[in-house]
């Protein structure tokens, strides 16, 4: 995958497009050739400020653009999917770090696809939170 939106350079350029997720501050990398997506701290996405934790609303868009962009990746293509539905699980306080996240494609027809994500901070395996979507694709 080496033309499109294939290039990781290529999906941070389509980030630098999406408004919410140039905000937020979302970057991709290549991780053993598969799109790991990052979201480095910043004060203004802290939703509690007691703990502080991360706003849910924060995590959820971000998986979300993640998403995305992994399909357009996948599909080797420029044109963003439109979602369908999207689920969310959180699992424990996203704490004031760094936030990755890792997408799955588990089924992709002509037209639709259902991609799981996962979000976590220092350990894999232990998510903060899990999502799932539909998209619909052109």
């Amino acid at each position: 995958m080496a033309e499109g939106i294939a290039c990781f350079a290529t999906i941070n350029e389509a980030l630098n497009q999406i408004p919410y997720a140039k905000l937020l501050g979302i970057q991709a990398v290549d991780r053993d050739g598969l799109p790991e997506f990052y979201l480095p701290f910043a004060e203004h996405n802290i939703g509690n400020v007691l703990l502080p934790a991360i706003h849910g609303g924060v995590i959820g868009g971000f998986l979300e653009n993640a998403a995305v962009l992994h399909l357009m990746w996948a599909q080797e293509s420029n044109e963003i999917p439109r979602i369908v539905d999207f689920s969310i699980d959180y699992l424990r306080s996203a704490r004031a770090l760094d936030l990755h996240a890792r997408c799955e494609i588990v089924r992709q027809g002509k037209r639709v696809a259902n991609v799981l994500m996962t979000a976590w901070q220092d350990d894999e395996s232990q998510p903060v939170a899990t999502a799932r979507a539909h998209f619909l694709l052109s």
